[in-house]
C-alpha cells in the first residue's frame, strides 16, 4: 500500500491523493504502508531519523505483579450452624492440617439436631421390634401377610428417618466419636468443633470469640501456599512478546515460574493485559497480597531484535509501528515491542542494520497511517 502527501501540505491535516481508492475499506488491512514524501515536505514536517542498533540473546523485561493464592487452593470455612463462637483455636498465618480443630461453636441448632436424632433412634428401634414380632407371628400364621407388609414399610420409614438425622449431625460438623456416644450412651454434646478441611495456612479470621453468628457465616480463609500465582500487568505494546511458557522470576528471591495464561480483555484504566504466572519454585519466598517486580525472560523467536529511541515507536490500530526511511519517503512497518525505557525501546522486526527510522516529528506520518487504518 502506498500513499502520498497531498498539496497544499499541512503538518496536522493530511489528504490522500485524488483518485486513490478508499484504503480504509480494504480487507484485509495491509501489513505495511508506504508513505511517499519529498524533501521539502520532509523538512517542513520537522522529521528526524535515527539508526537502529542490533541486539542479540534473551531479553529481560521488568513488569509489576501481585501475588495471590490460586482459587482451587483457597477454602472458606463457614459456620455449620447458627450460634455463639465459644473459642478460636488458631491464629492468623498459623499452619493447620486437615481435621485439626480450629474453633468451638455453641449452638442451639446442634442441641435440636441431637434431640431429633434421639427421637428417630427410639422410633427406629421400636419399629424394628414390631417387625421382629410380626415376622414371628406371621410364621405362626397368627397375622395376615398384609399386616406384615405394613410393619415392614413402617420400619423402612423409621430407618430412613434415622439416617437423615444422622447425616444432619454430620453436616453440622459433629464428630463421628460424638455421634457414637450419643447413639450408645444418649449423652448430648452442647458445642461442636469446627475443623480445618485441608492442610494449609490460616490467611484470614473473620470472627471473634464471643460473637453470635448465623449459619453459613464465613469464619476462616485457609489457603495452600504452594504453588502461588503472580498476576502480571503487561502494557499492550509488549503483549505480543509474552506467551504461555515464558519464564518469570522475582529478583532477590528464589521464586520463579512460568506464564500459564494470558488475559483476553484490556484494563480500561491502565490499558494493560493481565497474565497469570504459576510460581512452582521458591513459592515460600513470596506472600499472598504482595506487590512484586518481576523479571520476564523473552526468548528469541527467529526475528531480529533491535534497539532504537523510544520516540520512534508509535501505537495504532492495536499494533506497534516504526517508520523506516526509504528513497521515496517512509515505510510504516509493524513491530513487536520487547522492552521500553524512558529513552530506548527494544523491538523485534524485519529490519536491516543500515535502516534508519523516524524518531521525531512523526505526527505527520502517524496521520497518514491513521488514514489507512481509520481513526
Amino acid at each position: 500500500m502506498q500513499i502520498r502527501f497531498g498539496a497544499p501540505f499541512f503538518v496536522c491535516a493530511l489528504l490522500l491523493v485524488p483518485g486513490l481508492p478508499d484504503v480504509r475499506a480494504a480487507e484485509p488491512a495491509p501489513s505495511e504502508v508506504m508513505i511517499r514524501i519529498d524533501d521539502r515536505q520532509y523538512r517542513a514536517a520537522g522529521i528526524e531519523v535515527a539508526a537502529v542498533e542490533a541486539e542479540g540473546g534473551t531479553t529481560q523485561t521488568v513488569l509489576p505483579g501481585t501475588v495471590s493464592v490460586p482459587p482451587q487452593q483457597l477454602r472458606v470455612v463457614a459456620a455449620p450452624a447458627a450460634g455463639l463462637v465459644e473459642a478460636l483455636l488458631v491464629g492468623p498465618n498459623e499452619p493447620v492440617t486437615a481435621g485439626q480443630p480450629i474453633a468451638r461453636l455453641r449452638s442451639t441448632d446442634l442441641l435440636d439436631a441431637q434431640r431429633t436424632y434421639l427421637q428417630a433412634l427410639s422410633a427406629e428401634r421400636l419399629a424394628a421390634e414390631r417387625l421382629r414380632r410380626d415376622e414371628q407371628m406371621h410364621r405362626e400364621r397368627i397375622i395376615a401377610e398384609r399386616r406384615l407388609l405394613t410393619t415392614r414399610a413402617d420400619h423402612e420409614y423409621a430407618r430412613t428417618t434415622l439416617q437423615e438425622r444422622e447425616q444432619m449431625l454430620a453436616l453440622l460438623g459433629m464428630a463421628e466419636a460424638d455421634v457414637k456416644t450419643l447413639r450408645d450412651r444418649r449423652i448430648m454434646v452442647p458445642a461442636l468443633t469446627v475443623s480445618a478441611p485441608e492442610d494449609g495456612v490460616v490467611l484470614e479470621i473473620r470472627t471473634t470469640a464471643g460473637e453470635r453468628i448465623a449459619a453459613a457465616a464465613p469464619l476462616f480463609s485457609i489457603g495452600r501456599l504452594d504453588p502461588l500465582w503472580i498476576t502480571l500487568q503487561i502494557p499492550l505494546s509488549q503483549a505480543m512478546a509474552i506467551v504461555p511458557g515464558t519464564r518469570v522470576s522475582v529478583p532477590g528471591t528464589p521464586a520463579q515460574g512460568e506464564v500459564i495464561r494470558l488475559g483476553r480483555s484490556v484494563d480500561s484504566a491502565t490499558q494493560s493485559l493481565s497474565a497469570i504466572v504459576e510460581v512452582s519454585d521458591g513459592a515460600t519466598a513470596i506472600r499472598p497480597g504482595q506487590v512484586v517486580t518481576t523479571s520476564v525472560a523473552l526468548r528469541p523467536n527467529g526475528t531480529p531484535q533491535w534497539r532504537l529511541p523510544s520516540g520512534a515507536v508509535v501505537r495504532h490500530a492495536g499494533q506497534s509501528w516504526v517508520f523506516v526511511r526509504t528513497e521515496q519517503g517512509f515505510r510504516a512497518r509493524p513491530v513487536v515491542v520487547i522492552a521500553e525505557t524512558a529513552s530506548t525501546a527494544s523491538i523485534r522486526a524485519n529490519l536491516a542494520p543500515d535502516d534508519r527510522v523516524a524518531s521525531r516529528g512523526i505526527l505527520t506520518l502517524l496521520a497518514e497511517l491513521t488514514e489507512v487504518y481509520g481513526g
